[in-house]
């Protein structure tokens, strides 16, 4: 089969399982409504905070409160997409008809990293002018400093959480595993290992972690990463790179 018939094939699969497309509208969705929620919350109390996170205030990041809920959208979208077909056991159907894995795999990631890329920009733009219209006097412009870089960086960012997750899908063949490893290591072991002392320069280094800077316009006084914005979004897309390098060669090498 072509890799243009591969490409549609796959395009597809996705707009026909129901489940996939609301992930992706749910990333939305919950993003823009916390994003807005903390921006009014975050005005009516300007004044009550310190003067020091005062000076350090990041509108441009307020706005994205909501991408951690995205996130989990995002990633759960990528699990999908990959092990939806191991689970219902489509996958020996799908490898009969493509039995290059690699156009296989790859195919699929690249519709599925298309769509999540495009719901991620247009998702952070959406929460960034939403955001900054809630913020009031204390809201920042697209036209600021670094804004931009963060604005577009945010889309970046959740399209690459879709990606990695689409990799280690690939790699653990299994919706519950994938889920059951990915979602302790973002919302619990990364958050441990960049909140204590002695494990704070290592997880600095974790895929998140690193790829949330670029949304940084103002960084924290607290910040110590020895990289830039650009720099964090270049690790976390090596993250991404080996996860789907390693479900390459687990497809290539395992039977469905």
């Amino acid at each position: 089969m072509a890799a243009t018939q591969v490409l549609q094939s796959e395009w597809t699969k996705i707009r026909s399982v129901q489940s996939t497309l609301w992930t992706l509208s749910l990333a939305l969705v919950v993003t823009l409504a916390l994003g807005a929620l903390i921006s009014i919350v975050t005005r009516n109390t300007f004044e009550d905070l310190s003067v020091r996170d005062q000076a350090a205030f990041d509108a441009t990041r307020v706005s994205f409160a909501g991408m951690g809920l995205g996130q989990l959208a995002m990633i759960v979208f990528g699990v999908l997409v990959i092990s939806n077909e191991y689970s219902t056991g489509m996958i020996r159907t799908s490898l009969a008809a493509v039995p290059q894995r690699g156009t296989f795999l790859f195919s699929k990631i690249a519709i599925a990293s298309s769509l999540a890329l495009l719901v991620g920009v247009v998702t952070s733009f959406g929460a960034f002018f939403l955001g900054q219209a809630l913020l009031g006097e204390h809201r920042a412009s697209l036209g600021d400093s670094g804004v931009l870089r963060a604005v577009f960086g945010g889309g970046l960012y959740m399209g690459l959480i879709a990606m990695f997750s689409m990799g280690v899908a690939a790699m653990l063949r299994s919706p519950m595993l994938s889920l059951g490893v990915l979602m302790p290591f973002f919302f619990i072991i990364s958050n441990i290992l960049g909140n204590v002392d002695a494990t704070r320069k290592a997880g600095q280094y974790l895929p998140d972690q690193a790829g949330s800077h670029v949304m940084q316009v103002v960084a924290p006084p607290d910040d110590a990463a020895p990289y830039g914005p650009w720099g964090g979004l270049a690790i976390m897309a090596a993250w991404v790179a080996a996860a789907l390098v390693g479900g390459y060669v687990v497809i290539k090498r395992r039977d469905a």
